[in-house]
């Protein structure tokens, strides 16, 4: 990890604003106060459709693909051995720290549970080796080859090869079902093994293994990281903010047109990171990058977006802060009415819920829980800690 005492002043803002906008949604919704008494819009879609939470993970990763051809491009886009290795280091960094969480959590919850330090530490044979931060790594790991490699007038059919594919296997593996008869599933049984996969219930309620960041379906998100790699290209040659914005609303509209029509045939499903889901949230994160620019850097109303720059210029060690933080408040118990429980369900079912209501109650939690790691960027802001991963 590298820390910059200086922020470079050519960045757009509204690109920060929209990075921590994004992270401050994926803390919010991944941090309730009970998970049984979410509001509908903080909710993923239980299967096919698209809500508000669905928006947040992959407007993250449209970011990084913008921000991928701005890093690259101060390497003439050559593919050096120094750039190339550099591409590497990443990748495998942001991923080991995925796994770190995941091992964390199952360790902080053994503890919790009794047992003894070697045994809470020893739980590699349920470890889930996928997850967030590791489709994060390999998304921009081989979407930032693939621009090194690939000519830029190429990219575009570099997407189109990889959604039409990906459709099609969707289409003749019986994708689109949500089942262990899933070839998602299949796949990632057969590679991964069971017990290192993410479980989720059927139609009917049954446990199955069918991972939401599952190999297969990373596949997808490499040509969403080169679908914001592409709208990088188009702010940095166009430097008029005006046709920035144009040009954005433009094409974010025909993907997002493209994708909600097709969904008829290929249906938006985040959980499979459908052809149809990429192309939606895409054409939608250009769309709302365009009106922060129009909002932000043409019209200099930046006050209310303040509070989003803690999280936008130290996204990923926010987002971390906050994985470690939650497995702390969910397991480590205190005193309360002569038992014990939990920070997070005292602060919940204690302080909020009692006079909030459940689900109110559920939300107070969730925002308390984004300002305390709001309050750990804002220091790392205030420090001008700029700490990249």
């Amino acid at each position: 990890m590298n820390t910059l005492s200086t922020q470079q002043s050519s960045r757009l803002l509204s690109l920060d604003i929209l990075r921590g906008i994004t992270i401050a949604g994926m803390i919010l919704v991944n941090n309730p106060g009970s998970w049984s008494s979410v509001y509908a819009p903080l909710r993923h879609a239980d299967w096919h459709g698209l809500t508000p939470t669905d928006l947040a993970f992959p407007f993250f990763m449209f970011i990084m693909g913008v921000s991928t051809f701005m890093s690259l491009r101060k390497f003439n886009f050559d593919p050096s051995q120094k750039v190339v290795w550099k591409i590497i280091r990443r990748t495998v960094l942001i991923f080991v720290i995925g796994l770190a969480l995941g091992w964390l959590g199952q360790f902080i919850r053994g503890l919790a549970n009794g047992e003894n330090l070697e045994q809470a530490a020893m739980h590699f044979d349920t470890l889930r080796i996928l997850g967030v931060l590791q489709r994060l790594a390999l998304a921009y790991g081989f979407a930032a080859l693939i621009a090194l490699i690939v000519k830029h007038k190429h990219l575009v059919w570099v997407i189109v090869a990889i959604l039409v594919g990906y459709f099609l296997i969707l289409a003749f593996g019986n994708g689109f079902e949500k089942s262990e008869s899933n070839i998602i599933s299949i796949i990632d049984k057969a590679v991964l093994g069971i017990n290192h996969m993410y479980k989720d219930t059927d139609a009917a309620g049954n446990r199955i293994a069918l991972d939401p960041e599952g190999l297969l379906s990373t596949l997808p998100s490499i040509a969403h990281v080169l679908i914001g790699f592409l709208f990088g290209k188009l702010i940095v040659e166009n430097k008029d903010n005006h046709i920035r914005v144009e040009k954005l609303l433009i094409w974010g509209t025909i993907l997002a047109f493209a994708g909600l029509l097709l969904q008829y045939g290929c249906p938006i499903n985040k959980k499979i990171w459908s052809s149809t889901f990429v192309l939606t949230t895409t054409g939608f994160a250009a769309q709302l990058l365009g009106l922060l620019i129009w909002i932000i850097d043409i019209n200099g109303k930046q006050k209310w977006s303040r509070f989003f720059h803690a999280f936008g210029v130290n996204p990923l060690i926010v987002y971390v802060f906050a994985g470690v933080l939650a497995n702390l408040f969910g397991s480590i118990n205190i005193p309360y009415a002569g038992e014990s429980i939990s920070i997070k369900g005292y602060i919940y079912s204690v302080l909020l819920q009692p006079w909030a209501g459940n689900h109110f109650g559920s939300l107070l939690y969730a925002l308390i829980f984004v300002t305390i790691c709001w309050a750990f960027g804002y220091i790392l802001y205030k420090k001008n800690i700029y700490i990249k991963i």
